[in-house]
């Protein structure tokens, strides 16, 4: 089921952007084959039903360390459309399953790199985590509050939203040129790079003199009034985020200031003053007591629920956005489609547990499969 069916990727494993990228096309409908490490424990470091970004994969366990692996991989690239490779440059090259030998192996193929710094570049062979890379494109100093130091977004931005969503979108425009073409190609996703490009608006508003350094100063990072997170009777918060004048107008009724001299909405002198007075209102009644207020009219107000609260919120639960694996919740996948919607996904399994029924799809004879297994490639 879903849009991707009857595509199959090879996804060597590893962490983060990968992975990420990997369930993005799994739960779209791709047949996704990971190659895990022999006895590897960081697959399913969590139970199976929390092991979010290991979901719909079939899984066949192999030393890539050894040389008759390279063979292996590259029998199962023969038989697929894309491939992912989660690694430093050079690494998939040592270990004879770089672009070269799988592209003439299947020149078809669309070969997806996934690096933090890229496959060039004075840093390229440098380690980093998501943190690196957003300081280095520029990300990090704009996140954070007037006068405290920059405060990283979780791993959301350089990971997931520059690196593994980036990665899937360069897998699936390569797949569609080679269907085109006949022909495939190496897809480059840099985290830094990734994480430059959602940045891209702000960037922007920054050169036209529109966005101040000065962190908690402008439009969107808490500088303004009406796009804030305000603590709330009981302890919890709501986002406020009443940008456009006819919202900011309801917010201001519903708060009781309808009528009092206030300054006009986007006079920044006037923002401290009146942040101030809306966190002395808000901490008057409770959070929901505030969001059923609020849904009387558009305001753009909503409460900060918790990871945990989140899938049992009415939308959530009338969208389904939330599903049941095992016990364990999940995100359920997106986005949707009318004609070919994706099938419930299937939870993570341990490292090889397909790797007999993936040898015997590539036309390994089961002599072969024996011998891999007694030699320790294949476990």
């Amino acid at each position: 089921m879903g849009p991707l069916a009857g595509i199959r990727i090879i996804e060597l494993a590893g962490i983060g952007p990968g992975p990420l990228a990997a369930m993005v096309l799994g739960d779209l409908g791709a047949d996704i084959i990971r190659v895990d490490r022999i006895n590897a424990s960081y697959v399913l470091d969590v139970a199976p039903k929390y092991a979010v970004h290991t979901r719909n994969r079939r899984s066949i366990a192999i030393d890539l360390r050894r040389p008759e692996a390279a063979e292996v991989v590259l029998r199962l690239v023969a038989g697929a459309d894309g491939f992912i490779d989660p690694f430093r440059p050079g690494v998939v090259e040592r270990l004879g399953v770089g672009p070269e030998p799988c592209l003439k192996r299947n020149p078809k193929l669309v070969y997806g790199r996934i690096t933090g710094w890229g496959q060039e570049g004075p840093l390229a062979d440098k380690a980093g985590h998501d943190i690196n890379y957003i300081a280095l494109a520029g990300v990090l100093s704009a996140i954070g509050r007037k006068g405290e130091a920059p405060l990283p977004p979780l791993n959301l931005v350089a990971d997931y939203g520059g690196g593994g969503m980036l990665l899937a979108v360069g897998m699936l425009a390569g797949l569609i040129e080679s269907m085109k073409s006949g022909l495939g190609q190496v897809v480059d996703a840099a985290m830094i790079d990734g994480a430059a490009l959602l940045l891209g608006m702000i960037t922007g508003l920054r050169g036209a003199a529109l966005w101040s350094d000065e962190r908690g100063t402008n439009l969107l990072d808490s500088g303004a009034h009406f796009y804030e997170v305000y603590e709330t009777e009981d302890g919890r918060h709501v986002a406020v985020g009443a940008i456009e004048p006819q919202f900011y107008a309801n917010l201001i009724d519903k708060l009781g200031l309808a009528g009092d001299a206030l300054p006009a909405q986007m006079d920044r002198a006037g923002w401290p003053v009146m942040k101030a007075r809306f966190a002395a209102i808000f901490k008057t009644r409770t959070r929901d007591e505030w969001c059923a207020i609020m849904n009387e009219a558009d305001t753009c107000v909503a409460p900060v629920l918790s990871i945990d609260e989140a899938p049992n919120h009415p939308h959530a639960r009338a969208r389904a956005a939330f599903i049941e694996l095992d016990g364990g919740i999940q995100p359920a996948p997106a986005p949707r489609f009318s004609r070919t919607p994706s099938g419930k996904p299937a939870i993570a399994v341990k490292p090889g547990a397909h790797s007999n029924e993936l040898l015997t799809e590539a036309k390994f004879a089961a002599e072969e499969i024996a011998a891999l297994r007694a030699a320790g490639v294949v476990g």
